[in-house]
This record gives C-alpha cells, sequence and structure tokens, in this order.
C-alpha cells in the first residue's frame, strides 16, 4: 500500500511540474538565457576594463619617461590624453602629472589645473588636498596672506592628511606679510602637534626663531 501511495504522489508531482513547464518554461528559458548573457556580458566588461588599464599605464609611463627626458611640452600632451580618456584611477595620476609640467612652464596654468583637481569631489580628499598643497607652494612667493589663509586653512584640521605642510605653508605667507601673530600661530601648532614629522618640526622651529628675531627688531 504505501508503494501504491507513493507512485501516486510522484505522478502527481510530475503532473504538476509539467503544468508548472507548460505554463512557465518559456520564462525559466528566457531567464536562464538573461542570466547566462549577463555573465558574459561581465566577464566582457572585466577583460575590457583589463584591457584600458593596462592601455592606460603604457601610455603613463610613456608620459613619465618624456617628463623625464625634458620634453615637458609633449608630456604635457600626453598626460593630457591620458587624463582625458584614460582609466579612473591613471585619469588623476595624470592630471597631477599634467599640473606638474605645467608648473616648469605656465606657472598660472598649473595653479588653474591644481585647482581644478582639489575642486573635484570624484578625485577623493587626499587628492584633493594634494593637489591644493601643490598649488599653495606656486603660489606663496606671490599671493597674500589672506588668499592663503583662504586657500589652505582649511587643510590644517587635525586628521587633514598634508595638513603639516599646509601650516608651513600658512607660517612662511604670514612671516612674508609681516603679520607675527598668524605666523607663530602656525608655528605653534606645529610645533605642538605630536604627529609633526621630523623635518617639518625642525623648520618650524627656524620659523619660530626667525619670527622672535623679527618680533624684538620691531
Amino acid at each position: 500500500m504505501v508503494d501504491i501511495f507513493q507512485e501516486v504522489d510522484e505522478e502527481v508531482r510530475r503532473e504538476r511540474l509539467q503544468k508548472l513547464w507548460d505554463q512557465y518554461g518559456y520564462l525559466i528559458i528566457a531567464l536562464c538565457v538573461l542570466i547566462v548573457a549577463g555573465v558574459g556580458g561581465w566577464r566582457g566588461y572585466e577583460y575590457w576594463q583589463a584591457k584600458k588599464a593596462g592601455e592606460s599605464g603604457i601610455a603613463y609611463e610613456q608620459a613619465v619617461q618624456l617628463a623625464q627626458a625634458g620634453k615637458h611640452k609633449e608630456a604635457d600632451a600626453a598626460f593630457a590624453r591620458i587624463a582625458a580618456g584614460g582609466t579612473a584611477g591613471y585619469r588623476v595620476l595624470a592630471r597631477l602629472r599634467e599640473a606638474a609640467e605645467l608648473a616648469q612652464t605656465d606657472r598660472k596654468a598649473a595653479v588653474a589645473a591644481y585647482d581644478a583637481l582639489a575642486g573635484d569631489k570624484n578625485a577623493g580628499p587626499v587628492i584633493e588636498d594634494l593637489a591644493a598643497v601643490r598649488a599653495g607652494l606656486l603660489l606663496i612667493d606671490s599671493t597674500p596672506y589672506s588668499e592663503m589663509q583662504k586657500r589652505l586653512e582649511p587643510l590644517t584640521a587635525a586628521g587633514r592628511t598634508f595638513r603639516h605642510t599646509a601650516r608651513e605653508l600658512l607660517a612662511l605667507s604670514a612671516l612674508k606679510a609681516g603679520d607675527l601673530g598668524a605666523a607663530r600661530k602656525w608655528t605653534d601648532m606645529m610645533m605642538t602637534d605630536p604627529e609633526t614629522p621630523g623635518g617639518t618640526r625642525s623648520r618650524a622651529q627656524i620659523l619660530s626663531d626667525l619670527i622672535a628675531a623679527s618680533a624684538r627688531k620691531g
């Protein structure tokens, strides 16, 4: 009897499965096709991305070689091409190098390139801050302290990657402008921050001595 009931149950299940297949079989086939196509498409995309990254890497190395050979115009053009059409990581690197190459021949254009990168939220906070600091380095000799402060003070907050360099640049700018109070503020910040690198701390001490000497003369 048990065997008979089992056979009946199996027959009922087969009939139900057959009805489901008759009703939804085409959907199941379509779903399988979509899954296979999706996996194939993703593999194709991964291959394409890897190929593009390899091409961008080769182009970047060639641009670096041009820069090292002193061919700044050619290097600038090469980095510009990567910045426009390379993969995401190489685009950012190329924009940084493009700005550095521009600094050799056109400081104003280099500052504009760094400013554009500093304002690009897609570049990430570390790259944004690095670009802002590099622009500050180019401007330190020609820009009023008030402008340097506007550019760099946000970068001096605790936790910002390039805060030590930003503080040093602001101390130099303030000292150059004769604002000894502001210069002392930034050197004190460098001296009291336990994470200030040794080289920066040594320069901060020199700046502090210069500030003291200027104060005595005044």
